[in-house]
């Protein structure tokens, strides 16, 4: 990833103020849009309010960059190829994703539909660029956990905010689908529903996921499982952000069928997966990622296959 990548993000007009940002792009994590609101910079070492100058400072100065209806709206056109209808269904999820794997999230009020859904959404006055991270190398450390006789534990990552669980499993699949030392390549398959995991831009990951991955994108976590484990065969299935019982039943139905998950989930400790209606018995390993930024050992086992940790 590099400065430019970053800054194709936004409209021609205002791209010089974000260069210094996105010249510190590696440390980089998201930049917040609120319209009539300082524009925030969210790097590894905290958040910076944007100067007009494209300057970070740490506190409210006079000349932040105040955020202006119409900014808004062509920072949304940029993004949407001008064209927002073409991206309807993308601003209907709350989410839009971008060349290189960035996630632009969205808020403003909800238009809903006569059964309670959400039909589309209007006076968009919110956005969270979040900036992604590919590490090749991020679960090296975890790697060894994850094999048991020659098999790929069920497994489970989680962890609070910005604990960098998904550059984790994005590496996970990575190395699990390249294999390497004593361990083959597997069949790997991808539930990207939110377009966050490989990135994909029109049909295309941005991120390398590896070899021998399948990549299903934009579909729902339980229902893209069950359809990737009928039509792809393959020997491990990842998703991102595991949320309740609809997705643990799926998760079970793809064990029974032979296949191995991993998986993350937001959270702090083992008993909020009961708290979600996630058995503690469908994994195998189940991993703590701690806050980035902490010190000491970035991850701890909570409990592994057999006891053995």
């Amino acid at each position: 990833m590099n400065a430019e990548e970053i800054l194709h993000i936004f409209p021609q007009a205002v791209r010089g103020r974000f260069r210094m940002a996105a010249e510190k792009a590696e440390g980089l994590q998201e930049i917040r849009f609120a319209v009539g609101r300082p524009v925030r910079v969210i790097m590894e070492e905290g958040e910076f309010f944007l100067r007009n100058t494209g300057k970070l400072t740490r506190i409210i100065a006079e000349d932040c960059w105040i955020l202006q209806e119409k900014e808004m709206a062509q920072f949304l056109d940029h993004i949407c190829s001008y064209s927002r209808y073409a991206y309807e269904e993308d601003i209907r999820q709350g989410f839009l994703t971008v060349p290189g794997g960035h996630r632009i999230g969205i808020a403003g009020q909800v238009i809903l539909k006569e059964d309670g859904g959400i039909k589309n959404m209007k006076y968009i006055s919110y956005a969270n660029i979040r900036i992604s991270h590919e590490i090749p190398g991020a679960a090296g450390l975890l790697m060894p956990y994850l094999y048991e006789k020659g098999r790929i534990l069920n497994t489970i990552l989680i962890g609070p905010p910005l604990s960098g669980k998904t550059t984790v499993l994005r590496d996970m699949i990575r190395q699990l689908s390249y294999g390497g030392g004593a361990h083959r390549g597997r069949q790997v398959a991808v539930v990207d529903e939110r377009s966050e995991i490989a990135g994909s831009y029109m049909g295309i990951p941005g991120n390398d996921l590896g070899l021998r991955t399948d990549i299903l994108d934009s579909c729902p976590k339980s229902l893209g499982m069950l359809l990737l484990v009928r039509s792809m065969a393959p020997e491990v299935i990842a998703v991102d952000e595991i949320g309740g019982k609809r997705d643990a039943d799926a998760i079970l139905e793809i064990i029974r069928c032979g296949c191995s998950v991993i998986a993350t989930m937001h959270g702090s400790c083992m008993e909020e997966m009961k708290e979600r209606g996630i058995p503690e018995t469908l994994f195998d390993c189940v991993v703590l990622l701690e806050r980035r930024g902490r010190e000491g050992e970035p991850f701890s086992i909570l409990k592994r296959a057999g006891g053995r940790i």
